[in-house]
């Protein structure tokens, strides 16, 4: 600890001694940092997403339609291409059910247990 303590008390005596150089000299990446191109760049690369993603919306709701109206072709109205043949789905009519011509299973039971 003694060492430790006594090179940390040689590295701060000797650092008001070290100064920094400022050179006047720029290199290529700071000299691009501060200008105006990537700036430019940026917004010439919005731009150009901007276009390309607008584009593409519009394909890829061309391809829906597309996709929709074979699906419509394929089946309309229930009615199925099979092979092409037209063949209907049978369709359920809920209106001709009704509760009077269901029996209802309590009555059948009680009267399977009337019968024996």
């Amino acid at each position: 600890m003694a060492s430790l303590g006594t090179m940390l008390y040689l590295v701060a005596r000797s650092l008001p001694r070290v100064g920094e150089e400022v050179s006047d000299k720029k290199n290529f990446l700071d000299r691009l940092s501060s200008s105006e191109i990537p700036e430019k760049i940026d917004t010439a690369f919005n731009g150009f997403l901007l276009k390309y993603l607008r584009r593409l919306k519009v394909v890829l709701l061309k391809v829906d339609n597309f996709i929709t109206e074979k699906l419509k072709k394929i089946s309309s109205d229930g009615n199925l291409k099979h092979f092409g043949k037209l063949t209907s789905k049978p369709k359920i009519d809920l209106k001709d059910i009704s509760s009077d011509s269901v029996p209802e299973l309590t009555d059948k039971n009680s009267s399977s247990n009337n019968k024996e």
